[in-house]
């Protein structure tokens, strides 16, 4: 079939296997052209077919050698649909990974379910022994808790009063000005139960109880921060309670895995186009201005250039893990140096739909946005007939 974008708000229906495989390439091939890391050698990542999760996977595979599990959910095709792009990528992720003769697995299923997790540590016992790195990175707008069968739905408001500021329909351009009431306490409740730290707590501690981790594991999550023009609708917000409870969940691993020499971590990652954010009011126009200028300063970085910063600057660098004061993982410092938010905020304030293609990077967020889906990739045939049927190796 030819396969053509169809979105739906801030999402795209269908995915392109060939445009999917070649993304995942290009960042095998960015890391290859980097020094290799002596990093982990066997690796979980929870939430791995796109994003940071997928970009951690290709550096610790293809960067430091390491054999690698991803945990994901199910997108293969059926009807008329395309499989998701994460697919599509974990497809292309564990073809290139069989040619470099490095193990990898993968398990589809909801990675809040215990079922999930005991499929994972089943396959971790029996394939690799044990694993050295966790990387958790699961982004979900629902949950159904494993334990009481709850299911509850994170939202994105603000916390204590109307939030109001300008956002762009990044699909046409046209800038206007949201208006979003602050959430209940049952929202804000529900938002940390699906986005706050729980679930990794759950992970961990059910493979520490298996036997499949190792004493000096570590264990990431990433978060955000952002910038103050965002403040309200994301930190100060109800994502920002789920970030909070991670946070306070990093500290709580940091003691129970350092009692036999491991570790964990949040990592603070930069402001990058992906199908979370772009559902985010405001954000998806902030972080078209930030493109903007980090851009135009030589420092901007996408998934994979800030996960092989993440693994060979910070976590296995010679000279120990820097964190901030709060012992955070900072890969967002670049974003948020006092003369890239300074210029970010004065495009901000002189920003409207006639101007916007020429003070921000709009062009280029739509371009990531398709990229997410496997469009817009250069060397690929759009109007070549292609198969949307293709199976992963080594899939449970």
């Amino acid at each position: 079939m030819i396969i053509k974008p169809r979105t739906r708000g801030f999402i795209c229906t269908t995915a392109h296997p060939q445009g999917c495989a070649q993304q995942v390439q290009e960042q095998i091939n960015y890391v290859k052209e980097h020094p290799a890391i002596k990093g982990p050698r066997n690796v979980l990542v929870i939430g791995a077919s796109a994003g940071y999760g997928l970009a951690s996977r290709i550096v610790a595979a293809f960067g430091a050698g390491a054999n690698t599990v991803g945990i994901y959910r199910q997108g293969e095709r059926s009807g008329g649909r395309t499989a998701s792009a994460g697919w599509y990528n974990s497809a292309a992720f564990e073809i290139a990974a069989q040619q470099a003769d490095l193990k990898s697995y993968s398990v589809t299923g909801d990675a809040f379910s215990d079922e999930t997790k005991e499929k994972a540590i089943d396959l971790i016992r029996n394939e690799l022994g044990q694993v050295d790195l966790v990387v958790y990175s699961v982004a979900s707008a629902r949950r159904t808790h494993p334990r009481t069968g709850e299911t509850t739905n994170s939202v994105l408001k603000p916390i204590g009063q109307t939030y109001t500021n300008k956002t762009v329909n990044f699909h046409t351009g046209e800038v206007s000005t949201v208006t979003i009431e602050p959430a209940t306490e049952d929202e804000i409740r529900e938002t940390i139960d699906v986005m706050g730290g729980e679930d990794w707590q759950m992970w961990i501690d059910a493979m520490q109880k298996a036997g499949v981790l190792t004493d000096d594991a570590t264990t990431i999550a990433y978060s955000y921060i952002g910038s103050e023009i965002t403040q309200d609708i994301y930190r100060e917000g109800t994502i920002g309670q789920a970030k909070n409870h991670l946070e306070s969940t990093a500290k709580k691993l940091n003691e129970q895995l350092g009692a036999s020499g491991g570790r964990a971590y949040v990592t603070v990652s930069k402001g990058l186009v992906t199908q979370s954010s772009s559902a985010i009011p405001v954000v998806p126009l902030y972080i078209s201005a930030l493109y903007k200028v980090m851009k135009e300063q030589g420092i901007h970085e996408g998934c994979i250039e800030q996960a092989y910063r993440l693994f060979a600057d910070r976590l296995y660098s010679s000279e120990g893990v820097p964190v901030d004061e709060e012992g955070r993982i900072r890969i967002d410092d670049w974003e948020m140096r006092a003369d890239v938010q300074e210029a970010v905020a004065k495009i901000w304030a002189e920003l409207s739909t006639d101007n916007i293609e020429q003070m921000t990077d709009l062009a280029g967020y739509r371009r990531e946005f398709f990229q997410l889906f496997g469009f817009e990739t250069d060397g690929i045939d759009y109007e070549a007939d292609v198969d949307p049927n293709v199976s992963i190796p080594n899939l449970s």
